[in-house]
């Protein structure tokens, strides 16, 4: 019978672990509702040891955030190659990834509050956002947005964080649906805007100009007009 010896962690390792650790645990339970002595316990630790590497929840709820903040940045990473919209809906099948791997961090994450935010940890998630932002203005191909491609990106973005939010209480819509209606929900945002501006019209023809019969926005355009040939039939029924 052989015996398991506990292996020494270097600093930097065992900074990682406790890291990991954490960020497991806040990924199934709020930030706030996890203790020190929890953290300790999953990584097999001390307590005192715990904060020998942190000097309390709060840093090293922090150091979790910076590392699921990298993570997500990185679902929105994506080769500049084919149709946009084939293209943004690999990016929303990422991004649900990672909310389906963090859930009630993901959500303790995006909402904050007193009992798990800081100032760090909130400009960490403004910096996902932005990266965010920059990745969807590569993908159009734009260096210098106007204005109203700056409102569209900024806003679908947005929108993509608070429906997964609202898609974790309770998971009541298929997940792939709304992987698909939020690329649906970028095209239509394109279109209003179009309407109302001659640049962003140009924008919305060059990415149409891409798009395969069978891609993401022909099946919007389909969705569409299905349902303008049955209104002025149920009309009529009325």
């Amino acid at each position: 019978m052989t015996t398991g010896v506990r292996r020494r962690m270097g600093v930097e390792e065992r900074k990682q672990q406790l890291i990991g650790v954490a960020l497991e645990l806040f990924s199934h339970r709020s930030p706030g509702d996890v203790s020190i002595d929890e953290i300790a316990a999953a990584a097999g630790i001390s307590r005192p040891l715990v904060y020998h590497y942190f000097p309390g929840k709060q840093s090293l709820y922090e150091a979790a955030v910076r590392r699921a903040a990298d993570d997500l940045a990185t679902r929105f990473l994506e080769p500049r190659e084919g149709p946009l919209g084939a293209r943004l809906l690999r990016v929303m099948e990422r991004f649900f990834d990672f909310v389906d791997e963090h859930g009630a961090g993901f959500s303790a994450l995006m909402r904050g509050g007193p009992a798990v935010g800081s100032s760090t940890a909130n400009a960490v998630i403004d910096e996902v956002r932005q990266a965010a932002y920059e990745q969807i203005l590569a993908h159009l191909g734009v260096g210098n947005p106007p204005a109203r491609l700056e409102l569209l990106v900024r806003s679908w973005v947005s929108l993509a964080e608070t429906t997964a939010l609202i898609w974790l209480d309770g998971r009541r819509v298929p997940r792939g649906e709304l992987e698909s209606q939020l690329v649906h929900d970028f095209a239509a945002l394109a279109a209003v805007s179009a309407a109302y501006d001659e640049e962003m019209a140009a924008i919305l023809r060059r990415i149409i100009a891409d798009e395969p019969p069978d891609g993401a926005f022909a099946d919007l355009l389909g969705r569409l007009t299905m349902l303008s040939t049955e209104l002025p039939a149920q009309r009529a029924l009325a």
